[in-house]
């Protein structure tokens, strides 16, 4: 039986629709007496004149938030049923059921107003197509929304105040426990401990990520890991886990919150953006037992951003690579500020392209690396001259205390897979024979935990026989360049006993960044930005594309009139050039002799008569005499000599092909040129010579 004016027999012809909703699936099971009285409202139908068959309930909205109708497939069943005209009444125990969110609630109103649907919560029926109505639904709406926020609002205040303190019980990463009191602690199995610390250890060795990966997968050991329910696991390692224990502050002892921010997008997708340090909004230090110290962890972080290879952009020196410009990552443009990059296109170059790529405009500097490395690596060795160190026991002393820890590792796990050997043995024993699924389960994890122990114990034998001693891994230059160091070094760099990646991790060891502006064509200025703050500036000759781009052209040209003026050979002139400082513009160390030809040719001062006048024979016409009267190419008449289209053979005395001196040789090699003779008969090889 109907209560309110506003049903009409038109409603009730239509669906009555009962929408259930609970924000949480905690509340779906807490708070069951909610449930209930939503579920009643099919009662309320009844009394408004709905026959038991025309109630509808959607309850797939239970366990999901009221904040957004993105992911309600209830709610938006809901919608397509009024837009469809089928729906006369929607009942919810109360607006928020419906929506929190205005930008949901306000197309459904007019909808509903649009499709003569009513909507019914404890407090009374309401028209959305009334002023009255809408007004009233309206501002339950907004007091929904803004319900919403204060809950929200309170809730995170209550945590970030929490987080302040450090007392907030976040998820651990792997290595650190909280017991019963909430206090934490190092996970007690020692493995995950020893593990832990070889990835810190290795990371401050190596400076690499995926060198820590070879090296953990060279010595076959498993990384420790959370599953699914948090349960400790072995895996095999992997970058994304090694930067995961590089990355947490908590292995430094310190509590943070509020790393990350999470936005979404226009489709309502989450992205979740992890922030830099000095935007996080918690960090409490010496609240967790540390593997590592502040210090050390700023420095791999430093480490790790450092080592990200889109240095043009992000203005990182990447990682030493195996290419041949030795500064790649630490040079930077003179005139723009700005990172230059390497390109390997004729030699190796140095490129600023930073505008070209921003404005379009062309490249700022196009710089030749080779000098500009032999430069930097020359004041790299004075720099490094004075230090006497003895390298080599270092050295020595750090792999013999890797290996350790390599074997130490090992002998945990090995012991860690007998035990699980052990215990798969005795669920093996104490399971029923009779029961075979159970027992044929229990043999199979038997036979794998089996299969584990024998592969670490086979490794482990091994490894002795692999791992040579340090002192045989290194030739004897190599050894006595670490003993003497300062001194000995650029002997072995230039034999070649160094890697690239090497020379280049030596080299950032003590240079920070090189500035380098070009000056003159054949002349740029290098910066060296050491890492203690000092600067070396150098002025590093460098090739050009043509003798006028020298700054010293206009001298070195006048020095070589003035001595070829005196009879002075080439040779002579070259290397009393080379002794002055010039240098030809393809080679930054002397003067080619072939620059000296060069230069005295072009203003006709020749050695030989023959270089500055033809030859001529009396009565007969050579090919360069024959291509210069036609106006052709002399290789054109020398091809159709070689195809035999011109038969004739050299001069034996002079070397030549001799043509008779008479207008109708020209006459014939005009007629060849233009197509109207195959074969010139009458030119015949010289006879008479």
């Amino acid at each position: 039986m109907s209560t309110s004016e506003l049903i009409t027999p038109g409603h009730l012809a239509r669906k009555a629709i009962i929408y259930i909703r609970q924000s949480t699936p905690q509340q779906v099971l807490s708070n069951q007496e909610s449930l209930h009285l939503q579920y009643a409202l099919r009662q309320r139908a009844l009394e408004l004149g709905w026959c038991a068959d025309d109630i509808q309930i959607i309850d797939t909205d239970l366990g999901l938030t009221a904040a957004s109708a993105h992911q309600r497939q209830g709610f938006q069943e809901l919608a397509s049923l009024v837009a469809l005209g089928q729906v006369g009444i929607i009942l919810s125990y109360e607006v928020t059921r419906l929506s929190r969110n205005c930008s949901d609630w306000y197309p459904l109103l007019d909808v509903c107003g649009y499709q003569r649907c009513l909507i019914a919560d404890r407090d009374g029926v309401y028209d959305p197509a009334s002023a009255n109505g809408r007004l009233l639904l309206g501002l339950k709406g907004q007091l929904s929304e803004l319900e919403l926020h204060t809950l929200r609002g309170r809730l995170t205040a209550g945590l970030f105040n929490k987080a302040q303190r450090g007392e907030l019980a976040l998820r651990l990463p792997i290595g650190l426990v909280r017991d019963d009191l909430g206090r934490v602690a190092k996970d007690p199995n020692r493995e995950v401990q020893t593990r832990i610390e070889l990835v810190f250890r290795s990371f401050l060795r190596l400076r690499s990520a995926c060198k820590v990966l070879r090296f953990l997968n060279e010595g076959d050991l498993l990384l420790p890991r959370h599953d699914g329910f948090g349960d400790l696991v072995w895996k095999k390692p992997t970058t994304a886990a090694i930067l995961a224990l590089l990355k947490n502050p908590a292995y430094a002892g310190a509590f943070t919150y509020g790393r990350s921010r999470t936005t979404r997008n226009l489709a309502g997708q989450a992205i979740t953006r992890r922030l830099p340090q000095d935007q996080w909004r918690v960090c409490v230090r010496d609240k967790y037992p540390a593997y590592i110290s502040w210090e050390t962890f700023t420095q791999i972080q430093a480490m790790l951003e450092d080592n990200y290879a889109e240095y043009d952009r992000n203005q990182t020196r990447g990682v030493p690579r195996p290419g041949s410009a030795l500064l790649h990552g630490l040079v930077y443009c003179g005139a723009c500020g700005h990172k230059m990059v390497v390109q390997y296109k004729k030699g190796t170059r140095y490129l600023c392209n930073y505008l070209r790529q921003q404005h379009g405009v062309p490249v700022c500097q196009n710089i030749p690396g080779d000098p500009v490395d032999a430069a930097v690596v020359t004041a790299f060795f004075q720099a490094l001259s004075p230090v006497e160190l003895d390298v080599y026991a270092t050295t020595l002393a750090a792999q013999q205390e890797t290996q350790r820890q390599i074997e130490h590792a090992q002998r945990q796990q090995i012991e860690r897979l007998r035990y699980e050997a052990a215990r798969a043995q005795r669920q093996y024993n104490q399971v029923d024979p009779e029961n075979r699924l159970v027992a044929a389960e229990l043999e199979q994890r038997w036979e794998a935990a089996l299969r584990a122990l024998k592969q670490a114990e086979d490794t482990y034998a091994q490894q002795p026989a692999n791992a040579r001693p340090a002192t045989e891994q290194l030739p004897p230059e190599l050894r006595a360049a670490f003993e003497d160091i300062g001194q000995r070094l650029p002997a072995v760099w230039r034999q070649g006993l160094l890697k690239p990646q090497t020379q280049k991790a030596l080299l950032r060891c003590l240079i920070d960044k090189v500035v380098l502006h070009r000056l003159t064509p054949d002349c740029v200025q290098a910066r060296i930005v050491w890492r203690g703050g000092d600067t070396t500036t150098l002025q590093v000759p460098v090739t050009t594309g043509a003798f006028a781009d020298l700054t010293t052209s206009a001298d070195m040209e006048r020095t070589i009139l003035q001595l070829a003026t005196q009879g002075q050979s080439d040779d002579e002139i070259a290397q009393h050039l080379t002794q002055l400082g010039h240098h030809s513009p393809k080679n930054t160390q002397t003067v080619l002799t072939s620059t000296v030809r060069i230069i005295r040719q072009k203003h006709r001062i020749f050695v030989k008569r023959s270089q500055s006048h033809p030859r001529r024979i009396a009565g007969y016409l050579t090919v360069p005499q024959i291509a210069e009267a036609l106006g052709i190419s002399p290789y054109w008449i020398y091809h159709r000599i070689d195809n035999g289209t011109v038969q004739i053979s050299k001069d034996a005395d002079t070397g030549l092909y001799l043509f008779p001196d008479e207008p109708a040789t020209l006459e014939l090699f005009k007629r060849l040129k233009e197509g109207q003779s195959n074969n010139p008969g009458s030119l015949t090889e010289h006879q008479d010579a």
